[in-house]
């Protein structure tokens, strides 16, 4: 597991300490992929409701409230595939 994805597993653990009601899927670009769900966030390429998508700084600006989630959406930095409402309420969970 690389390091970008061991932060953001720890950091989406860290805002989100009681898991997801739903299930999302975040690929890094060139790091891998997390699965978040019930039951927290971990390394995984599995199955979820909403991908997300984007390089590896965008999800860090992301997590550390630099960027907001709409506003990288809009602007093309990050793209979602799936579910629109699950993504929205990621969003706003995230900050």
């Amino acid at each position: 597991m690389s390091d970008v994805i061991a932060k953001a597993v720890e950091a989406l653990n860290g805002k989100i300490p009681d898991g997801f009601d739903g299930s999302a899927k975040f690929e890094i670009e060139g790091e891998g992929s997390i699965i978040l769900d019930g039951d927290g966030a971990r390394p995984g390429d599995g199955e979820a409701e909403v991908t997300m998508k984007a390089d590896a700084d965008t999800f860090r600006a992301i997590l550390e409230g630099e960027l907001d989630s709409t506003a990288a959406f809009m602007s093309g930095r990050i793209s979602v595939d799936g579910d629109m409402g699950q993504a929205m309420r990621l969003g706003s969970t995230l900050g």
